[in-house]
């Protein structure tokens, strides 16, 4: 049995024995299937969605399977022919993947290069990459609403702790303040209106259905300060756990206690514990929590890392500040050598409404200042702007980006190099192999696309670099987004954000509160929200079959082949299902909900390294080697850098471009 063939299997397994079966099949607490023809007409009637300008569009986003389409023939071995093709056009650079770092890289180049010609290709509709924007546009009930979300990259993570003095001075010289994003979020908004975090347990999963409310856990990257997280203490929050006695006491003196459960190790063999066990095992072993006890902790990590506790370290985990850790009595001289969580304690509040789609469209702005004309190269004015996207690609500007663009063939020539790429238009899956494919030339060129498919597209790169690149295995991810007339269903309940074990949708929490350029976030409980739903495609992977033994690579391809396998109506109903049983004490009904849209990222967080599986020294050889210039290409992305963040795509396009000056 071929790998693909098994994968596929396991997926369409998957799809049909996820539990709780109700939420993967979509039924409602009565039982009946959801429809979501039933979802769409009512969305098409009052929401105003508009082809031409995508960030308008509903129902499935983030990588559709139309922008994947040539990628994957490419990766299965069609041959294109395009040798005969003569250039339709010369640029002084071309950037392939129009994400952050591609449009950083077309940025700077521009800066040192004020009259060069540069085209950026892109395989989705919409520019940004992870960085883009959904935006509802709708009337309701007499009023005109625009609510902002963000499809993938949501915030900037630690720019006082994390960011140097080049990413930081990219980021100002081209409108983006990061202390006014700080002012921007309104700390406390939700606590202000009587609202806290719960954690909902499922009947199916935890025996009875309850909601607790006031967690106090800590959380990597929180926006909330502890004097307002704290609302109860953990022995009356792990009190009301639907738990036996000696599960809960065994919580408690996790969350409190400070104990060491490593006392029986010295200091050096501590930290080779925390860098080669899984939390999993630790909680286990260590710990001591039984299977029951042990649910609660089953989608804890979905969101930070898209990986379950049985893939993540024991570093990892206390870098997360998941609890265990605090009583481990590590000298100063280890201590320094282990995991430090002092960068990711800084207060998660720079956010703009739209998340760090608000980057790239300041840099589009940049490259194509037609693009809207009337607003300043400045935050505040990019938030509301209204953006032309038939300006992207117009003749008599010096920068086009080409979106629906995915590039087949990179080689350098004598003098520069050549791209060869297909471009759709209204593309159907049967009729791929007749699209034209384009050529044009370049003086130099760089990869901003993913690690994995590079390989593919310059088949002449050295063997060495090859490997090196395709070690890049992304981890698949969805953020879900359902618009409701009104949030007096969370109200009623005095939650804002939920943290739901074992459920399909870990994370469920009401839009972050930003006002910031014109923009307001919605104050009053009666007028729309925008929810956000996060949903780790490894964790309904792993709750339908024995992941036990594989690597956090090989568990990401699994739920990737899940997750492609899984229609829009499948995942609207999942979601539809688990709203309707989480708020079912409140006064939430399917009908509140006017819209969703479901952004599925099938490569979404860059590998870093994991301490389970990898050994660090090879790891960063094969990093370094994976983004070496090859003649006049460069490499650029967050996969050279092995990390998900906006400041590592920014800080591999500086060395890309100055790799090529």
């Amino acid at each position: 049995m071929q790998r693909r063939d098994f994968l596929n299997g396991v997926a369409l397994g998957i799809a049909t024995s996820l539990a709780p079966s109700s939420f993967i099949f979509g039924k409602t607490p009565s039982g009946k299937m959801d429809k979501s023809e039933n979802l769409s007409a009512l969305a098409q009637a009052i929401f105003h969605e508009d082809a031409s300008y995508p960030p308008s569009l509903l129902g499935l986003r983030g990588s559709d399977n139309a922008s994947y389409a040539f990628a994957h023939l490419l990766r299965d071995g069609e041959k294109f022919d395009f040798k005969g093709i003569e250039p339709s056009a010369e640029y002084d650079l071309v950037v392939v993947g129009a994400g952050i770092s591609g449009l950083a890289a077309a940025c700077l180049y521009k800066e040192k290069h004020k009259n060069s010609k540069i085209l950026l290709l892109d395989n989705h509709d919409d520019f940004g990459g992870h960085a883009r924007r959904n935006e509802f546009d709708f009337a309701y009930n007499g009023a005109r609403y625009n609510i902002l979300s963000y499809a993938g990259s949501e915030s900037l993570q630690s720019p006082k702790s994390l960011y140097s003095k080049e990413v930081a001075g990219f980021l100002k010289r081209f409108g983006l303040k990061i202390d006014k994003l700080a002012k921007g979020f309104d700390v406390g908004f939700y606590q202000k209106m009587g609202l806290t975090r719960g954690v909902y347990f499922d009947k199916q999963i935890f025996g009875c259905q309850k909601i607790v409310i006031g967690n106090p856990s800590k959380m990597v990257s929180d926006d909330v300060p502890a004097s307002l997280r704290e609302s109860i203490s953990f022995g009356d929050f792990v009190a009301q756990f639907p738990l036996s006695e000696k599960d809960r006491a065994k919580l408690l003196e996790l969350f409190t206690a400070k104990k060491d459960y490593l006392a029986h190790l010295d200091g050096s063999q501590k930290l080779v514990y925390l860098e080669k066990t899984s939390y999993l095992d630790f909680l286990e072993k260590q710990v001591g929590l039984s299977k029951e006890a042990l649910k609660y902790f089953d989608g804890i990590s979905d969101d930070f890392s898209a990986l379950g506790i049985d893939a993540i370290s024991c570093d990892e985990a206390r870098e997360s500040l998941l609890p265990g850790f605090e009583g481990l009595a590590l000298d100063e001289d280890f201590a320094s050598d282990s995991a430090d969580t002092s960068a990711y304690e800084e207060p998660y509040i720079y956010h703009a409404p739209d998340g760090n789609a608000t980057i790239a469209r300041l840099l589009v702005k940049y490259l194509i200042p037609q693009i809207a004309p009337k607003a300043r190269q400045k935050m505040e004015d990019i938030i509301l702007a209204k953006f032309d996207y038939s300006k992207l690609d117009s003749p008599e500007h010096s920068v086009h980006l080409r979106l629906k663009s995915t590039a087949i063939n990179v080689e350098n020539l004598a003098q520069g190099a050549q791209v060869c790429y297909a471009q759709m238009s209204h593309m159907q899956m049967s009729h791929v192999k007749e699209v034209k494919i384009q050529k044009v030339l370049a003086k130099k060129v760089i990869m901003a696309n993913y690690n994995s498919m590079i390989p593919y597209i310059i088949p002449t790169l050295p063997q060495a670099q090859r490997e090196a690149l395709s070690q890049n295995v992304k981890t698949p991810l969805i953020y879900a987004k359902a618009i409701l007339r009104d949030w007096r269903s969370f109200a009623k309940l005095g939650v804002y954000d939920f943290y739901a074990p074992g459920m399909p949708f870990a994370r469920v929490s009401l839009d972050y509160p930003v006002n910031l350029g014109g923009y307001t976030h919605e104050s009053s409980i009666d007028k729309p929200i925008c929810v956000h739903m996060v949903c780790s495609p490894v964790a309904l992977a792993r709750r339908s079959m024995d992941l036990h033994g594989m690597s956090a690579k090989d568990q990401a391809r699994v739920a990737r082949h899940l997750l492609y396998d899984l229609s829009f109506d499948s995942l609207e109903n999942m979601l539809r299902a688990q709203l309707g049983a989480m708020l079912a004490d409140s006064l939430f009904k399917q009908e509140d909900i006017l819209a969703i849209t479901i952004n599925r990222w099938g490569h979404c967080y860059s590998y870093s390294f994991n301490s389970l599986f990898d050994d660090k020294k090879a790891f960063e050889r094969a990093e370094v080697a994976a983004r070496a210039t090859f003649g006049n290409i460069a490499i650029a992305n967050s996969d050279a850098g092995h990390g998900a963040y906006v400041h590592v795509a920014i800080e591999q396009a500086i060395r890309a471009v100055g790799s090529l000056s």
